[in-house]
């Protein structure tokens, strides 16, 4: 299912569906979170969100256990191991920065919790409190991302490995902290992914390298793996791919975690920014297999082709017409 140009209203929920970007992003009108989505709205909502990867829905003034409810129609919710948990609802992480609590650790382009065996399947973060300049998320198609590389650049990355950590989080434990940095450790052993994930619905191949978490590839020598990787990275920067979210109070934005890569911008110290985050459990991520082969599965916009060689891009100059 590809985006269209236009919003496209779902009769039977009653749901408009709004493009936002030409690979990624769609804005849902007709959804309340206040009460349970009816099986026909639920479906609206799930096959909304793993084609244009991020949804973003306003005005919803709920509490955080409808935010949980919402979340858990997907699957079930997750409990973040770092992260600011509130203590009798540990599913749910409060990003509170302010003057005295400055953002730290998100304004880096990345896929929530790839340290994970199993990373999440979604994340829905919903605003309190926004800044009245900054603070904008920024979202990118990593499956975009994928089609926008060379036939010849997929072919050798083709069945390669990455190696994930959750480094960020390795500084906050001292001396003190090695026992249970080491059982950290033994509970989240570093997993291989694949370098090319196949998005378990779609079918859709996603360039599954960030630069938060992954270390090394697989098999390449270490100057190898730091070149190839520092390109793959930079796939995330390119404006095309990307939808950028204006936050607002009660605006709700989910995204696919198996697709998405985020980053959140911290140019609004020093004034408060609060979210509350809840996160949908996933499952093992699979990669291409066998030969390769050229990708067909149909997914939003179209990549710009390569230009053929010995030819000139853009309209002919008056002299080179005689």
């Amino acid at each position: 299912m590809a985006a269209q140009s236009a919003a496209v209203l779902h009769s039977e929920a009653k749901i408009r569906i709004k493009p936002l970007g030409g690979f990624i992003g769609a804005e849902i009108e007709g959804v309340d979170l206040r009460k349970p989505l009816s099986d026909a709205e639920f479906k609206a909502v799930h096959d909304a969100f793993v084609n244009y990867e991020v949804l973003v829905l306003r005005d919803q003034d709920i509490t955080v256990e409808q935010q949980m409810a919402f979340g858990a129609r997907f699957g079930e919710l997750s409990i973040h191991p770092f992260s600011p948990n509130l203590a009798d609802k540990p599913e749910v992480i409060i990003l509170d920065y302010s003057k005295d609590n400055p953002p730290a650790l998100t304004d880096i382009w990345h896929v929530d919790e790839t340290f994970r065996e199993t990373p999440p399947l979604a994340t829905i973060l919903r605003a309190k409190v926004v800044p009245e300049a900054g603070g904008d998320t920024l979202f990118a198609s990593m499956s975009a991302a994928y089609r926008g590389l060379s036939e010849r650049m997929k072919r050798h990355i083709h069945g390669l490995e990455a190696l994930h950590d959750f480094k960020p989080w390795r500084p906050l434990f001292g001396h003190k902290d090695r026992a249970r940095l080491r059982e950290l450790e033994d509970e989240f052993p570093n997993p291989w992914h694949p370098v090319v994930r196949v998005h378990p619905v779609t079918g859709r191949r996603v360039l599954y390298v960030n630069r938060q978490f992954c270390v090394r590839i697989k098999d390449l020598k270490a100057d190898e793996s730091d070149a190839l990787l520092e390109f793959l990275y930079r796939q995330a920067t390119i404006p095309e791919y990307q939808l950028r979210v204006k936050w607002q109070p009660n605006t709700l934005v989910m995204w696919d975690n198996r697709s998405v890569q985020h980053y959140a911008s911290h140019d609004y110290y020093p004034a408060r920014r609060t979210m509350e985050r809840v996160t949908v459990k996933g499952d093992k991520p699979k990669g291409v297999t066998g030969d390769y082969t050229v990708d067909t599965v149909p997914a939003n916009g179209t990549v710009k082709p390569a230009i053929p060689e010995g030819t000139r891009p853009g309209p002919k100059r008056a002299f080179d017409r005689y």
